[in-house]
């Protein structure tokens, strides 16, 4: 049987004061504050980004060499939807309406991603991270994420699941496509606030995306630039989010933590500089970012140390790792959670 994260004892009271004395410490360093110039500066260059690989689509016109247009504008969709991961969390507006306009621009409008939907779906990821009743992110969909849905699962997740490590990357070429199915998908269910404007934008962004791509392009270079541009954005935006909780505890029902223990013992933090700070849209200060989402991206980068010492204090693991090292180690836990169905096979 499955052991529990954690067999530490810890009182109720403890637990509860863990994270308050932890939330004082950030507060008295004024971490949770807004960041304006920081949010202007950054959604004006990606902007730029966005509508100069355009417009350098349209200069370039009937040519293979759109190819790499069609990388460069797949870096700057996911870069936009960094910022609207940031908008969703309120890090960049304090109050919902700005948050909700400018998300919606960015998500329905310009990249295709339902904004409604996705911050649905990853509030309940916050909420109980790798939590395997409670997380749509480890739901065992094509990926399975632990040996007990291995166990479970049939069809074309149990096929994928025997051999998932070395298909995880090859499977993200989709992963632009899976978030904008499931955006449209999403518009079927009438508890969707917004429903009707949701629709309208993505409606809206297919028609300039695909008209303008087929219009410049010949069709066949237009497929081939589209299958190119949704592929990089699917695999770069899976790269941002694989490293900070792939690979770490899957949760059960039997696993009793508090806010605290919850969020950081199932995140990973991963090091380096300005280049992976820029890569991954502060997402690689992950533990920082569960315990306070809404804080604004430059402050997470403070937090770290304060979040260390005060895990470090209470004998909570904090993990962090290289961004290659991070990988690994989501490919190993895939590669073994995988192994009782390749044993299964070799014994059929």
């Amino acid at each position: 049987m499955r052991s529990p994260v954690t067999d530490v004892p810890v009182t109720v009271e403890a637990r509860g004061s863990d994270f308050a004395r932890l939330a004082r410490k950030i507060n008295q360093a004024g971490l949770l504050d807004r960041r304006p110039l920081y949010y202007t500066l950054r959604l004006s260059l990606v902007a730029v980004a966005f509508v100069g690989g355009w417009v350098a689509f349209v200069l370039v016109g009937d040519s293979w060499w759109t190819l790499l247009v069609a990388f460069a504008s797949a870096v700057a969709f996911a870069q936009l939807a960094l910022v609207a991961h940031d908008l969703a969390h309120r890090q960049v507006f304090r109050n919902r309406r700005p948050s909700e306009i400018a998300g919606r621009i960015a998500g329905n409008l310009f990249i295709g991603m339902g904004y409604g939907w996705w911050t649905d779906k990853h509030t309940r990821h916050h909420a109980n991270p790798n939590h395997e009743d409670h997380d749509p992110d480890v739901s065992p969909a094509v990926i399975v994420w632990s040996v007990e849905q291995a166990e479970r699962v049939k069809g074309l997740p149990r096929f994928v699941a025997r051999r998932q490590a070395w298909l995880f990357f090859p499977l993200l070429t989709l992963e632009g496509w899976h978030l904008h199915v499931a955006s449209f998908k999403a518009l079927a269910k009438e508890s969707m606030r917004h429903r009707g404007l949701e629709a309208a934008l993505l409606v809206v962004h297919f028609v300039w995306f695909f008209g303008l791509i087929f219009t410049v392009l010949p069709f066949g270079k237009a497929v081939v630039f589209t299958l190119v541009h949704q592929a990089v954005f699917g695999v770069y935006l899976g790269c941002t989010f694989a490293p900070n909780h792939k690979g770490m505890p899957i949760l059960t029902k039997e696993d009793e933590l508090d806010f605290l223990r919850k969020q950081v013992l199932t995140s990973r933090n991963v090091r380096g500089g300005w280049i992976v700070d820029v890569a991954l849209g502060g997402l690689n200060y992950q533990i920082e970012h569960h315990l306070f989402p809404n804080m604004p991206t430059p402050n997470l980068r403070k937090a770290k140390p304060i979040v260390m010492a005060h895990c470090a204090e209470l004998g909570v693991d904090y993990l962090e790792s290289g961004l290659i090292s991070s990988y690994g180690q989501a490919l190993r836990h895939l590669h073994e959670v995988g192994e009782p169905l390749r044993k299964v096979k070799a014994r059929a």
